[in-house]
């Protein structure tokens, strides 16, 4: 896959991580989809991007609400010819010894760290495998490898997501993905 054929989808695209890759990828040639769920992060993002202005596309959708990753994914297949690379960088971490921490950010931190990804992945799958190449980059993080005091939540969470990752590729070894 050349850089100037990837039509990247990018999760967290408001964010710091998400905005960086969105700009490599875009600095190479690449169009990038970037999606979040703040809207003026995203205007942010498009307007520091808008260099780029003709291969940058944003989409403010809410990844724990199924409506907004259906739309979403919608949107993704036929944007541009449809995406062939999906990035799911999207990510919170809510830095609280465990005990501490409110059920709703436990919550929180499952649907857009794994659940998310799962969800686009499975949404997508059937698109991304109709394309000639395709590629599926999910985040990680160092804490997806060790726990941490205060990670104990995002830490499960980065856990999953790497065997999730690892079965996933394995499954799709034999295809265009």
């Amino acid at each position: 896959m050349t850089p100037a054929s990837i039509r990247a989808l990018v999760t967290g695209g408001g964010g710091g991580i998400g905005g960086a890759i969105a700009n490599e990828l875009l600095a190479r040639g690449a169009a990038v989809l970037l999606v979040d769920r703040d809207e003026a992060a995203l205007r942010r993002a498009a307007e520091r991007l808008s260099r780029y202005a003709d291969r940058v596309g944003t989409i403010a959708a809410d990844l724990t609400n199924g409506v907004d990753r259906k739309r979403l994914c919608t949107e993704a297949a036929a944007w541009r010819g449809g995406i062939n690379v999906l990035v799911n960088n999207a990510g919170v971490n809510h830095f609280s010894m465990f005990a501490d921490q409110p059920p709703e950010q436990l919550d929180l931190a499952i649907a857009i760290n794994l659940l998310a990804p799962m969800h686009l992945c499975r949404e997508l799958l059937p698109h991304l495998q109709k394309q000639p190449e395709a590629c599926i980059l999910n985040a990680g993080s160092v804490f997806g490898a060790i726990g941490y005091p205060g990670y104990a939540v995002y830490s499960a969470s980065k856990f999953a997501v790497r065997g999730f990752t690892e079965a996933l590729r394995r499954e799709l070894a034999d295809t265009k993905v």
